[in-house]
């Protein structure tokens, strides 16, 4: 496979030595080898040898605070001689990404023995999923509503998936501003990428939505106030569930996801509720982070800076406070 993407996310073991997360090998005239391990700290080391070369990179994410889970991708383009490496995690903004020179091809053979069961195969029980894809996949900022989700317009609602750049979306404000670009993507739906429903009349929605667990909704009222101190914030989705207004959704081994993005990351109603739009910081900024994510391809001067969220965002413990005093 002379192009592709293989993802690994793990959740990261408390250990004080080094544990293999998985292992393949494969021998023969051209033997193959691939390991992921944690080491203490907080760290990620990805070993892959085929037929004697090798790539061999030490990732440390020891300086991000508590992490629970990782999501590594590794995408090679071997005719174009280029690749790269992506740790993301989902309470950093950019992915921690390295350049790979030079990546060789994968057999094809190989990469259908890895994804099958046997004594050439260890995956430890902190392995969420692993994936091959046959595409450079993006990382960084992703869309994160289902394509159907209605989405408020001056002419009424229409499906996410019909809208286009130029029209316009009704925002928190109420006003009606334009869309610069909508963004899909299909992606592995376990882990951090499966599917929630998001449940009426919960946050003021009319009907069931679907959405990742990364999609950030925009919550106010009194309680907001009381605790926070603030008019509005928002919430991750994957912080709501627990209870009643947000539950797994039933999916099939892949979903895809859509989401657009506009001038100064406006919460859109979304059904009834306020879900964020495509948050993207300052990616406008960073060459290398832009090429890798969905916007690849745009020109730089063309994309909105985002800057800081323009709400608060509830990390875990707060979420959890939040939807306490909600219930109680």
């Amino acid at each position: 496979m002379v192009r592709g993407t293989l993802v690994f996310e793990t959740r990261l073991p408390n250990a004080q030595r080094p544990r293999i997360l998985l292992q393949f090998e494969r021998g023969g005239a051209w033997p193959f080898h691939l390991s992921l391990q944690a080491i203490p700290g907080g760290g990620l080391i990805l070993i892959v040898n085929q037929g004697g070369s090798v790539l061999h990179q030490v990732l440390n994410v020891a300086d991000t605070g508590r992490i629970d889970t990782l999501r590594l991708s590794y995408a090679w383009d071997a005719p174009a001689r280029a690749g790269w490496l992506a740790l993301e995690h989902d309470e950093r903004e950019y992915a921690h990404l390295i350049e790979v020179e030079a990546p060789c091809p994968l057999r094809i053979g190989d990469l259908r023995m890895l994804f099958r069961d046997g004594p050439h195969r260890f995956a430890a029980p902190e392995l969420v999923y692993f994936a091959l894809s046959s595409e450079i996949e993006p990382v960084g900022p992703m869309p994160s509503l289902h394509p159907e989700t209605p989405i408020a317009t001056p002419d009424g609602y229409r499906p996410l998936s019909k809208i286009r750049r130029g029209d316009t979306v009704i925002v928190a404000s109420g006003e009606a501003v334009p869309v610069l670009h909508r963004v899909s993507r299909t992606m592995p739906a376990f882990g951090s990428s499966r599917p929630l429903t998001i449940r009426r009349p919960y946050f003021g929605l009319r009907q069931d939505i679907q959405a990742a667990p990364s999609q950030r909704l925009l919550l106010s009222g009194t309680e907001v106030e009381y605790l926070f101190g603030r008019e509005s914030v928002l919430v991750p989705a994957r912080h709501l569930t627990g209870g009643h207004s947000v539950l797994p959704a039933r999916a099939r081994l892949t979903a895809t996801y859509a989401q657009l993005l506009l001038p100064t990351n406006e919460a859109m109603i979304t059904a009834g509720a306020l879900a964020e739009s495509l948050f993207i910081g300052r990616l406008h900024r960073k060459p290398l982070h832009l090429a890798a994510s969905v916007l690849a391809g745009i020109e730089r001067s063309r994309l909105p800076d985002h800057g800081r969220p323009r709400h608060h965002v509830l990390r875990a413990f707060d979420a959890r406070i939040l939807a306490e005093a909600r219930v109680a």
